[in-house]
């Protein structure tokens, strides 16, 4: 709706309805005459520009992306499914891991808009980055914030190099997005840990060189008590990781079980007990990221490149699919920025992720029949009601932000 408004008027008008601008105005921050008086001053427009460096940046990562392509094949959900530690090697010598790491623990203390650019561009034209990845975005900052600096100094630097992958041992048979209710249980004997459960979802598990485990080390107190955070290398004896070979014929998912692993006591990370906090703080990273929104954009090109833009309703159609990339990458800098309020990744990750799962729509209308054969496509469409699920389901996240930030009542 496009209201046409007189602010020095006592009314807005639209094609709806006479709405009382002064009436309104004061509701809404509770105006004095001289605030409304104020109303009438032009407001500065927000300035969505990049900047030279920026945009320079941006092709950068764009070359870069497209070459990888073309020597690594082009990959749907590149962030989670494109694995190459080769091209993790060349991303790290172009400073692309830890770009927004601080200086002193090896990183680049860049801008994290910067990282933002680069993965943007990279994800969108499906370029492996999978091996590097979650260490990028979660570990190695879950690390710098809570890890002791011995551990800082074993793992960040091989993080850096895109020598090492890691996986996250969250996901339980009966503990998805209610982190709290898990049963892998670390059980301290003289100086280790021993540890008992099975993960599941648990991506890259067979071939990643560490898990970093979400796991109970005590059952005293409420149930999101008693949890921590243990750094295990996955080729510790007792250890089996079985692969899932999902409807895509994907396998990164994987199922991992521990029996009586055992670990260095020093290998906790915080604090003993007190890791739920910890653990939210890295689905912060985790839900309100760029790959959130851009997992199938190269299905979208080409389906843009494909349709019959002669057409109104498909224009209308593509102007919806734009409007909201630009939504998302609004409400997702906001969360790198560090401009949302503390739980809101929930929403970034609701709306982005909905998103997806109607680019997947517009490319399977498009291309119609043809959608159905067998192909890099196919797969890609058959994944995309995962987009919803994984990272906490969409209901999920709605409970989150009603709670946390909107403090509804329950």
């Amino acid at each position: 709706e496009i209201y046409q408004c007189d602010w020095s008027s006592d009314v807005c008008s639209s094609d709806l309805s006479w709405v009382r601008v002064r009436d309104v105005m004061a509701a809404i921050v509770g105006a004095s005459a001289r605030s409304r008086a104020r109303a009438t001053r032009t407001i500065p427009a927000v300035d969505f520009a990049w900047t030279d460096e920026q945009i320079a940046l941006r092709e950068r990562a764009r070359t870069l992306a497209t070459d990888a392509v073309a020597r690594y094949g082009r990959h749907n959900d590149a962030w989670i499914n494109g694995f190459s530690k080769e091209f993790a090697r060349e991303l790290a010598a172009h400073g692309w891991i830890g770009m927004t790491w601080p200086v002193e623990f090896g990183g680049g203390g860049r801008p994290a808009i910067d990282r933002l650019i680069v993965g943007e561009e990279l994800i969108a034209a499906g370029a492996p980055i999978a091996a590097m990845w979650f260490a990028d975005r979660q570990m190695g900052p879950a690390l710098i914030a809570y890890g002791r600096p011995d551990q800082q100094a074993e793992f960040l630097p091989r993080i850096l190099s895109g020598e090492t992958t890691w996986c996250i041992g969250m996901s339980e048979p009966n503990a998805g997005s209610d982190l709290a209710s898990l049963k892998t249980a670390a059980v301290r004997e003289g100086d280790e840990w021993v540890i008992n459960g099975q993960k599941i979802w648990t991506s890259f598990g067979e071939v990643a060189d560490y898990c970093y485990l979400i796991c109970r080390t005590s059952t005293d107190g409420p149930p999101h008590a008693g949890i921590s955070e243990i750094i295990v290398p996955m080729d510790t004896p007792g250890i089996e990781v079985r692969p899932i070979t999902d409807m895509t014929t994907n396998r990164h998912f994987c199922e991992v079980f521990f029996t009586d692993v055992r670990v260095p006591v020093t290998n906790l990370v915080g604090v003993e007990g007190g890791a739920f906090r910890q653990t939210m703080k890295q689905l912060e990273h985790e839900r309100g990221g760029i790959d959130r929104l851009v997992s199938n954009r190269a299905l979208y090109e080409i389906a843009v490149a494909r349709a019959d833009r002669t057409d109104p309703l498909v224009r209308q159609r593509i102007a919806e699919l734009e409007i909201s990339y630009r939504i998302g990458r609004i409400l997702v800098i906001r969360e790198v920025l560090k401009q949302a309020p503390a739980g809101f990744s929930a929403a970034t990750k609701c709306f982005c992720t909905e998103h997806e799962a109607r680019v997947a729509d517009f490319v399977a209308q498009v291309l119609g029949p043809e959608a159905m054969l067998w192909d890099d496509v196919t797969r890609g469409l058959a994944y995309a009601p995962g987009y919803t699920i994984m990272g906490g389901t969409s209901n999920v996240m709605r409970n989150i932000l009603g709670d946390r930030v909107l403090g509804l009542p329950r």
